[in-house]
Parts: structure tokens; C-alpha cells; sequence
């Protein structure tokens, strides 16, 4: 029994110590940034700590000495240790949105799923509406969640009272066909939109989920988003 337990308690042992550096080092990193720290990992890179907060990466050493920002690249793959962790970090659970307060666009088959939040007035999301309006075989899911201005909120209502929301969404987005419509509805998707944005670290439009729950932010060409796609099983 003792010879079955040991791998065990050594195990603990290593784990304890690095827990508690680890939290050690987010204390102080907290106190350097005065704000909040999520979590606090070694990297498995130059005996560097990742400090994720904010939606963000940065590093730092055991003794908080210096803070680096940055992508940091393994060197033999030459790949983006940041980029891949924060995917990771900011994946979200897609079952759990609530889709009943999205615009919903069914194009062919409509399998493939994607949410996207997204401002009427962002030119970049405009940019990707009209990428999107050579997407086939997928459901689109698009949150409403108007961030720059007055204008937007008002646009938003309007589309969100249409009687056809997903046409007003595209003859405004794709074809610049603003909508004329009234805006006195029940819009309380609209603010549970911008609550659930903020929740979820959403800052800017256009910001993409995928049904794995890999966020994207910005107007991707459509290649990427089709690659994106095919690969989720």
C-alpha cells in the first residue's frame, strides 16, 4: 500500500510548493497592477510565470522583477505560446449562450453554428457581414451589442423590432439599406446583450464565437472562418 502511495505524495509534495509560488506571485503581480489577476501559471518557458487578467497575457518572474508583454514564441515551432493560451483562457461554454436573444440566419443546410457580436455602425463589421454573405451551410447567430454610440442603439432597436430582423440586418450591413422601422418593442435582448458583452470580456465588434467556444475578434476573411468551421467536429 505505502509502495502505491508514494508516487502519489511525491506528486503532492512538487505540487504544493508550485501552488503556493504561484499564488505568491499573483499577490504581488496584483499589487504591482492594482487590479485583479485570473490566474497565475508557470509558462514552461525560461522559468517565466503567465498572468492572465483582463482578457489578457502578460509575464513576469518568481521575484515579479520585471513584466513582459508580448507574444511570446517557441522558438522551434515558431508558433505563438500567447496566441494559443489565450484561446484557451477566453473559450467560452457555446451552449450556454442565449441564442434566443441573437438575430438568427440560416443559410443552406444551416449545420454549422457561429455567434457573433456585433455593432450596426462598426465599418469592420460591415466588412464581415458582407464576407459572411457567401457563407453556406451554417447558422448565424448575431448579437446585438451596440457599444459606439447612441446611433447604434437606436439601429439596433430598430432592426431588432422588424418584422423581418435578419433581412433589416443584411440590407443594412451588406447592401447600406438603413433601417426606417420603429424601435418601440420589447428590446430587452438588446440590454441583456451589452450585460452578457460585458460579462464575457466582449470590448470590440466584431467579436466571433465558434461552436468549440474559440473566440475571434475582428472582420476574418472567410477563408479562415471556413477552415475554422470544417475543423470542429
Amino acid at each position: 500500500m505505502l509502495k502505491k502511495l508514494l508516487p502519489f505524495l511525491f506528486a503532492a509534495g512538487l505540487a504544493l510548493p508550485a501552488l503556493a509560488q504561484e499564488a505568491n506571485v499573483k499577490k504581488a503581480i496584483e499589487a504591482k497592477l492594482g487590479t485583479p489577476v485570473t490566474s497565475v501559471t508557470k509558462s514552461g518557458y525560461l522559468d517565466l510565470y503567465e498572468v492572465y487578467f483582463d482578457g489578457q497575457i502578460i509575464y513576469t518572474d518568481e521575484k515579479v522583477s520585471v513584466i513582459l508583454a508580448g507574444n511570446l514564441i517557441d522558438a522551434k515551432s515558431m508558433t505563438s505560446v500567447t496566441d494559443e493560451r489565450l484561446k484557451k483562457l477566453t473559450a467560452i461554454k457555446f451552449s450556454d449562450l442565449p441564442l434566443n436573444q441573437a438575430i438568427k440566419i440560416v443559410r443552406g443546410n444551416g449545420k454549422r453554428t457561429i455567434a457573433i457580436f456585433e455593432d450596426p455602425n462598426c465599418g469592420y463589421c460591415k466588412r464581415l457581414a458582407k464576407e459572411m454573405a457567401r457563407l453556406d451551410n451554417a447558422t448565424l447567430y448575431i448579437f446585438l451589442y451596440p457599444i459606439l454610440s447612441e446611433d447604434s442603439i437606436k439601429k439596433s432597436r430598430q432592426i431588432w423590432c422588424a418584422a423581418d430582423p435578419a433581412k433589416t440586418w443584411n440590407d443594412w450591413m451588406v447592401n447600406g439599406k438603413a433601417p426606417t422601422g420603429k424601435d418601440d418593442c420589447d428590446t430587452t435582448a438588446i440590454i441583456n446583450n451589452q450585460e452578457l458583452g460585458r460579462k464575457l470580456r466582449v470590448t470590440g465588434t466584431p467579436t466571433l464565437f465558434f461552436a468549440d467556444g474559440e473566440r475571434v475578434g475582428g472582420a476574418i476573411p472567410l477563408n479562415r472562418i471556413e477552415q475554422k468551421l470544417n475543423s470542429i467536429k
